[in-house]
């Protein structure tokens, strides 16, 4: 990996100091490639927090336009905005934030017709879309390529956040944990807190900086909730089903 340079150096300062991440730590975030699918209320913070910590290629997948509704929790965005792409409002303000990092975009929905060409060579995905057929998509690629996988949901005053790390052997998948797909709440919908889905997008940031470096105890196998109106956290556990139609023995 190569080396710091002084810019760099003073602009990540309060990260390398950290003992988990020091200088090593700062270039594998500097060389890390991920996919974030989805840049609305919690890919806002995802982005964010992502691109300022360093890492060195981000790609935005999200088929959506600015809306005046978006504005109230979709903190990457601003009233100038309104009616642009999703992806190109974001990549402007991402770049304007940190110029030293590469961003790629792409206006459209991940499907399974496409996720292979969107995906390829990523070191981590992050998952924050409410389309469910976009979710399964992605599990299915990451757990096929032995990819993590980052994945958040926030409604109403309530959100949740879980990880997956497919390197490992019997890890379970996104399917294990919400079998039943039927239900497709949205924001538009039901509502949402925007403080919620900026909370649920920082934890999201996190854990994938911890998976990215390999430190720290991911979320895995256990399923993190958090009910903002009792400001309670609970968390979860669970594992690999023997009846996932997409890991499982069917």
């Amino acid at each position: 990996m190569a080396d710091l340079n002084d810019t760099q150096l003073l602009r990540y300062a309060r990260n390398i100091l950290l003992n988990d991440v020091d200088i090593a730590g700062q270039q594998s975030l500097l060389a890390s490639r991920v996919v974030v699918v989805g840049a609305g209320g919690l890919g806002s913070p995802v982005l964010q927090y992502l691109a300022a910590a360093g890492v060195g290629q981000l790609i935005l997948i999200d088929d959506d336009s600015v809306d005046e509704t978006n504005l109230q929790r979709q903190v990457l965005f601003n009233e100038q905005q309104v009616g642009q792409a999703k992806v190109s409002a974001a990549k402007s303000n991402l770049q304007a934030l940190n110029s030293g990092i590469e961003i790629t975009t792409h206006q459209l929905r991940l499907t399974a017709d496409n996720v292979e060409q969107l995906l390829q060579q990523s070191d981590l995905v992050i998952v924050g879309t409410d389309n469910i057929a976009s979710r399964l998509v992605v599990n299915q690629y990451c757990r096929e390529h032995k990819t993590p996988l980052v994945s958040g949901a926030a409604i109403g005053f309530s959100g949740q956040v879980t990880s997956f790390d497919f390197r490992q052997q019997q890890s379970p998948c996104l399917a294990c944990v919400y079998p039943n797909t039927e239900e497709n709440l949205s924001c538009a919908e039901s509502g949402v807190l925007g403080p919620v889905v900026g909370t649920i997008g920082s934890v999201m940031a996190v854990e994938a900086i911890k998976l990215l470096l390999n430190i720290g105890q991911p979320l895995l196998k256990r399923l993190l909730v958090w009910d903002a109106m009792a400001m309670q956290w609970q968390t979860f556990e669970y594992g690999a089903s023997a009846s996932c139609r997409v890991c499982g023995e069917h």
